[in-house]
């Protein structure tokens, strides 16, 4: 019987449960290698959840690469589907340090990342990093924190570096990353804090779309290092 028949209970971790709920259709063969997931539609009526849920769900499987995406096509487990384990999940971020050592890590791909995307980003790039930065505005005025639009930009950024292991290992890594996302923050939505994220994030844009390589990766190094100065407020407090 499949997982995906029963409704999803509503919890904190909604996404967790969503993530276990496919995965342990794919382990016990009810979805095979190649296979097409439910669409969302009929996942968010077959488990009862949001859209946006979904969305999250079916990412951890894909950066853990146990799904695939096609464009306008939707997502297919992978041929590796049981191989595949690297994932890394809002369990592994139970304290501020995990988040700090995690972003350490975004800092050092990501930077080089920003720097070829400069040197190499197409004009589709450019309008997919456009379009990823306006969502993330879209996001903020709607009153949401955007930090699943946030980690969009930062893979639109990945993707237009022309190397696939940049998206790929921000793949792994998750929108968990995403500092505001990943911690129960209060203030996140407060808007002088999400103006200065957006400011960081349209610098990191404008050195891309000019193709400067340095002032791409001087963006995205003093945007990550600024992430990475708040996370470290947050731990002194909590000491």
């Amino acid at each position: 019987m499949s997982q995906l028949s029963r409704r999803v209970e509503k919890s904190p971790t909604l996404v967790e449960e969503v993530t276990t709920r496919l995965l342990a259709d794919i382990r016990t063969g009810n979805l095979q290698p190649g296979a097409r997931l439910p669409t969302e539609r009929e996942m968010m009526q077959q488990l009862g959840v949001s859209r946006t849920v979904i969305r999250e769900a079916v990412a951890q499987l894909r950066a853990s690469g146990v799904v695939t995406t096609r464009q306008g096509l939707g997502a297919f487990v992978s041929a590796g589907a049981h191989h595949r384990t690297l994932q890394i999940s809002p369990n592994d971020m139970k304290v501020v340090g995990d988040l700090i050592n995690l972003n350490e890590l975004r800092l050092a791909i990501e930077v080089e990342a920003a720097a070829r995307a400069a040197a190499r980003a197409s004009a589709e790039s450019i309008e997919r990093l456009r379009t990823a930065l306006d969502d993330i505005s879209a996001a903020i005025d709607r009153g949401e924190d955007g930090a699943e639009e946030d980690f969009r930009f930062h893979q639109a950024v990945a993707e237009a570096s022309g190397n696939p292991h940049f998206p790929r290992t921000l793949d792994f890594l998750g929108q968990y990353s995403v500092p505001r996302r990943a911690t129960n923050i209060g203030g996140v939505k407060d808007a002088s804090y999400l103006s200065r994220l957006q400011n960081e994030h349209q610098q990191i844009f404008d050195a891309i779309n000019d193709g400067n390589a340095n002032a791409a990766r001087d963006a995205m190094r003093q945007h990550l290092e600024a992430s990475l100065a708040r996370l470290g407020r947050l731990a002194q407090q909590a000491l």
